[in-house]
C-alpha cells in the first residue's frame, strides 16, 4: 500500500518536494489519498467544505494513509441563474472532471475522497471517477434546512416563484423582502429535491456514498462523523482494490434510474446519469430505457417543488436507505451490486424502515403508480425531452396550444414579465441548448415567473435548454435535436399548435412531414457569439440525448 514515491532511490527528487510541504519518513510511506474539496466561498452548499475534508482527513489518517487536500471549481447555479453566467454551469462539469482527473494522476494518488455538493460538482467527479478509477468514496456537504415564511417552510424555488409574483403584481417589495431574507437560512444544498440533492441522493443509490450522503442537513454534526468514516472506508477500498468501476456498473445504474424515479428527482439528472455512464463504460444506459424503468417504478416521495416536504424531513423518515429498502423489497432494486461500505447493497439497507408514510410513500401507497420524470418524443422532439412528471399539474399533463417563439431566455422572460403570454400558450424557448447557448442553461427564472404570475396550471414551456431542479410545472427540456443543430424546434412558428401528451411520451407540432422537410430544407440556424472556453465547448459537446458530453477523438 506504499506510494510510488516511499523508496526508490530514483524518487529522491520528487521526495525532496515532498519534504519541502512538511511531510515526515512516516507519511511519505503511507498511500497518498486525494482529498478532492470544492469549497469556496461564493457557493452556500461549498462555503463549508473545508470542515468536511478537514474531517475526511481525520478519518484517512486514522485508517493509515496520508490525506492531501486539493480543488474543484464550482458554479453556484441559483447565483449564476437569469444572466450570461448560467451558460458556464453545464460546460464547468467537464473542467470538475478533467481537473480531478489531472490532480489525482499528475500525482500518483492512489485512493480519493470526493468532496463537493452541488449541480455540476458532483456528476463532474462521479465522471472522473470513473476515469480515473482509483477507490473512492462520496461525501457532500449536506442540504440546508428549509426557510420559514409565515411559519411555512420556503426554498430558492419559493423565492423565484415569489419574484414572478411581485412582477405581476401579487405581493409587495416588503413580502418580497421578507421571502428575501428567509428563504436560505443555512449553508448548504438547496433544501428540496433540487439537482444538487438529486446527485448527492444518486450517490447512494450508485453504491458510490454511505448512508445518509444524500439527506442529512449540513448542520448535523453527524455530517461530520460521515466524512471521518468516508476516509476510514477508502482506505479499506484500497486495502480490498474495490475501484469505482466494481461499483458503477450496469446493474448500479438500473438502480439509481430507479431511485430517481421513485423519488422524483430534476431533470438534469437524466444528463448527469448519461454523462457518467459515458465515462464508466456502461453501454445500455440510454434516453430510451428510463420510460421503461418509470413505467414499473411506482413515485415514492414529493419533495419541494413537487410537494411540500423537504430533504430533512426525507432525512428523518429513513433517507434514501428506506426509499431503496421499499424498492427491495419489491423487487424493483438488484442488491448484490457492491457499495464503497464494502458490501452488496441488501446487506447496507437491511436494517432501514420507513418512519413516515407520508414522506415515503409505501410501495402498495406511492404517489403515482409511475416514475417522477418522463421522456417524451415526437417530430418535435425525435431524440427526446424531458419533463419532471411528478410536477406537473394534473390539467397540464396532456394540453395543447399556440406556440409563442424566443430565441432566448431574455427575450422570454420580458415576454412574461410584461403580461404578454396567457393562458394555454407553450411558451417556446429555443437556441439554449448545449451548441445553441452555448452551455444549455437553466430555465429556473422564466418558469418561477410563470407560476409566480398564476399561470403553472394553464401554460407550458418547451426548451432546447434545461431545467433547475426547482422548477415546477409543464415545463419540458431537453429537446433534441436542438435549433442549433437543425432540429424541428427552430422551425417552429408562433401560432403554431402544439400537442403535449405527458402520459403517452409524445410531444408533437401539428404540421405535416411535408411542412416540416419545407421549413427545414429553408431553416439556416442562428450562431450566437461565443469565445474562450464557451467557443470551445460548442464546437465539441454532444447532443443533450447522450449526456451532452465532450466528444472523443
Amino acid at each position: 500500500m506504499k506510494n510510488i514515491f516511499s523508496e526508490s532511490p530514483d524518487m529522491s527528487s520528487q521526495r525532496s518536494l515532498l519534504r519541502a510541504l512538511g511531510w515526515s519518513d512516516s507519511e511519505i510511506s503511507k498511500p497518498i489519498v486525494g482529498i478532492i474539496c470544492a469549497q469556496s466561498e461564493i457557493i452556500p452548499g461549498h462555503m463549508h467544505l473545508d470542515a468536511i475534508a478537514k474531517a475526511a482527513s481525520e478519518g484517512v489518517i486514522a485508517a493509515g494513509g496520508k490525506p492531501v487536500i486539493v480543488p474543484s471549481i464550482g458554479v453556484c447555479d441559483g447565483i449564476a441563474m437569469g444572466h450570461g453566467g448560467m451558460k458556464y454551469s453545464l460546460p464547468s462539469r467537464e473542467i470538475i472532471a478533467d481537473g480531478a482527473e489531472i490532480l489525482l494522476r499528475a500525482h500518483a494518488m492512489q485512493a480519493a475522497v470526493f468532496i463537493g455538493n452541488c449541480d455540476k460538482i458532483i456528476p463532474g467527479m462521479l465522471m472522473a471517477a470513473a476515469r480515473v478509477n482509483i477507490p473512492s468514496v462520496f461525501v457532500s456537504g449536506g442540504p440546508m434546512l428549509a426557510g420559514r415564511v409565515r411559519k411555512k417552510k420556503t426554498s430558492l424555488s419559493t423565492m423565484f416563484e415569489q419574484v414572478g409574483a411581485y412582477n405581476a403584481g401579487k405581493i409587495s417589495r416588503e413580502e418580497l423582502q421578507n421571502f428575501e431574507c428567509n428563504a436560505c437560512p443555512t449553508c448548504g444544498s438547496c433544501s428540496g429535491m433540487f439537482t444538487a440533492n438529486s446527485l448527492n441522493c444518486l450517490c447512494e443509490a450508485l453504491g458510490m456514498a454511505l448512508p445518509g450522503n444524500g439527506t442529512l442537513p449540513m448542520v448535523y454534526s453527524q455530517r461530520l462523523a460521515l466524512a471521518k468514516n468516508a476516509g476510514e472506508r477508502v482506505m479499506d477500498l484500497l486495502a480490498k482494490n474495490i475501484r469505482p468501476l466494481d461499483i458503477m456498473t450496469a446493474a448500479a445504474f438500473r438502480n439509481a434510474e430507479t431511485v430517481d424515479m421513485a423519488i422524483g428527482a430534476s431533470t438534469n439528472t437524466v444528463l448527469h446519469l448519461l454523462a457518467i455512464a459515458n465515462e464508466a463504460g456502461v453501454k445500455d444506459v440510454s434516453i430510451d430505457i428510463m420510460n421503461e424503468i418509470s413505467e414499473k417504478t411506482p413515485n415514492l416521495c414529493r419533495l419541494a417543488p413537487a410537494g411540500e416536504h423537504y430533504i430533512e424531513e426525507l432525512h428523518e423518515a429513513g433517507g434514501i436507505s428506506a426509499v431503496m429498502k421499499e424498492l427491495y423489497d419489491a423487487g424493483l432494486l438488484d442488491g448484490e451490486v457492491m457499495t464503497v461500505s464494502g458490501k452488496p447493497l441488501k446487506e447496507v439497507i437491511k436494517n432501514a424502515f420507513n418512519a413516515d408514510p407520508e414522506i415515503i410513500r409505501p410501495i402498495d401507497n406511492p404517489y403515482s403508480e409511475h416514475g417522477g420524470l418522463t421522456v417524451l418524443k415526437g417530430n418535435l422532439a425525435t431524440e427526446g425531452a424531458v419533463v419532471k412528471k411528478s410536477a406537473v399539474a394534473p390539467e397540464m399533463l396532456v394540453h395543447c396550444g399556440p406556440a409563442r417563439c424566443f430565441d432566448s431566455e431574455e427575450e422570454a422572460m420580458q415576454a412574461i414579465s410584461s403580461g404578454k403570454i396567457v393562458k394555454g400558450d407553450v411558451v417556446v424557448i429555443r437556441y439554449e441548448g448545449p451548441v445553441g447557448g452555448p452551455g444549455m442553461r437553466e430555465m429556473l427564472t422564466p418558469t418561477s415567473a410563470i407560476v409566480g404570475a398564476g399561470l403553472g396550471s394553464d401554460v407550458a414551456l418547451i426548451t432546447d435548454g434545461r431545467f433547475s431542479g426547482a422548477t415546477r410545472g409543464a415545463a419540458i427540456g431537453h429537446v433534441c435535436p436542438e435549433a442549433a443543430a437543425g432540429g424541428v424546434i427552430g422551425v417552429i412558428r408562433d401560432g403554431d399548435i402544439i400537442d403535449i401528451d405527458i402520459p403517452a411520451c409524445r410531444l408533437n407540432v401539428r404540421l405535416t412531414p411535408e411542412e416540416i422537410s419545407r421549413r427545414l430544407k429553408d431553416f439556416t440556424p442562428k450562431v450566437k457569439e461565443a469565445n474562450g472556453y464557451l467557443g470551445r465547448y460548442r464546437m465539441n459537446v454532444s447532443s443533450a440525448s447522450q449526456g451532452a458530453v465532450l466528444k472523443k477523438y
